[in-house]
């Protein structure tokens, strides 16, 4: 499944000094793995089912459940992070997504969340990240719009891995309402940068830059 003008992340160069050779050929490779493993649209937030390859099970395979809270990396080293609790234990495999282990990544569910890293779910509580391993995969055309779950989760009680209330992340899928009290909510405030949302250094125009991969990825295909 492949979005018309869908451009995978990990085709964006990371902001600041980067050697565009290197890039290049890392692309080619990228491209060259794409016509071996269809590396599907997927977004954090999504449900994917992955499977790789296994010497120690049965079947020579294994597959794993979850739901995608974090992508990361750029080019060969772009990975993604599964979330599902199994047996009342949370559970995360990071797969590199150009890894040749890999045999097929499936999305059985498209969508996005409010947030485009749900590491909080971490701290959230279980029922959030559970899913059935069997889960069947949920149609969607190609030509819709990919789906904004506006679920709001509620969180275990502190201390959690990190400080989400703080305006830095700027989480909205947490219902903080319910975990923290009107104290600890203005305390969290005080670490607030409004100034930060002026700031046009820190915006990364990547227009050019897809534009110019678009031809890049155009031209592989004719090749």
């Amino acid at each position: 499944m492949r979005r018309e003008g869908f451009l995978s992340p990990e085709f964006i160069p990371p902001r600041g000094r980067t050697n565009p050779l290197k890039f290049q050929i890392e692309r080619k490779d990228m491209l060259d793995r794409r016509k071996v493993l269809p590396i599907p649209e997927f977004y954090v937030g999504s449900i994917l089912r992955v499977t790789t390859a296994d010497p120690y099970a049965s079947g020579k395979t294994s597959q794993f459940l979850g739901i995608c809270i974090k992508r990361s990396g750029s080019g060969l080293g772009a990975t993604f992070t599964l979330r599902n609790t199994i047996e009342g234990q949370g559970v995360e495999i990071c797969f590199e997504l150009y890894n040749p282990r890999i045999h097929e990544i499936q999305v059985v569910k498209l969508e996005k969340r409010l947030d485009d890293n749900l590491m909080y779910l971490r701290d959230a509580l279980p029922e959030y990240s559970t899913f059935d391993v069997n889960m069947k995969p949920v149609p969607h055309e190609s030509c819709q719009e990919v789906p904004v779950n506006q679920l709001k989760v509620k969180m275990k009680p502190k201390p959690w891995s990190k400080r989400w209330e703080r305006p830095k992340f700027n989480i909205k899928g947490i219902r903080f309402d319910l975990a923290l009290t009107e104290e600890q909510m203005k305390e969290a405030q005080k670490w607030n940068k409004p100034w930060l949302e002026f700031d046009m250094m820190r915006e990364y125009d990547t227009s050019k830059i897809e534009a110019a991969l678009w031809e890049e990825i155009k031209a592989s295909k004719k090749s």
